[in-house]
């Protein structure tokens, strides 16, 4: 794999309906399957950073262990609970059995130094 992918389970690990959370780059991604088909996204509610791996997987939605809030795998909406905002999501792919995600963009902190 290329274009950032990174090899991060083995799809045979995760039977449909299963999740697990992985490292990568310092954060704690779930991995879920979902009817055959890999999602991933950050393992972290955003209303008290409890992770989502604790929780419960019914189809394509998440609940979180600690106050109950939904989101959908998928498109890390928020689908009901104590949250607004959506939960970042990782783009997976499958080959053989290995699944792999997509690390996110560097993020960019503070601003760059002048050439000079």
């Amino acid at each position: 794999m290329r274009d950032g992918f990174v090899p991060v389970a083995r799809a045979s690990e995760l039977s449909p309906g299963a999740m697990k959370w992985v490292a990568l780059d310092r954060e704690r991604v779930l991995i879920a399957n979902v009817g055959g088909v890999f999602y991933g996204l950050l393992d972290s509610c955003g209303h008290r950073q409890a992770p989502l791996s604790k929780g419960t997987l019914d189809g394509h939605i998440i609940e979180c262990p600690l106050h109950f809030a939904q989101f959908d795998v998928r498109t890390g909406k928020p689908l009901g609970g104590p949250v607004a905002a959506d939960v970042p999501t990782y783009e997976v792919q499958v080959d053989g059995d290995t699944v792999y995600a997509r690390r996110p963009p560097p993020r960019c902190e503070g601003r760059a130094q002048e050439k000079g």
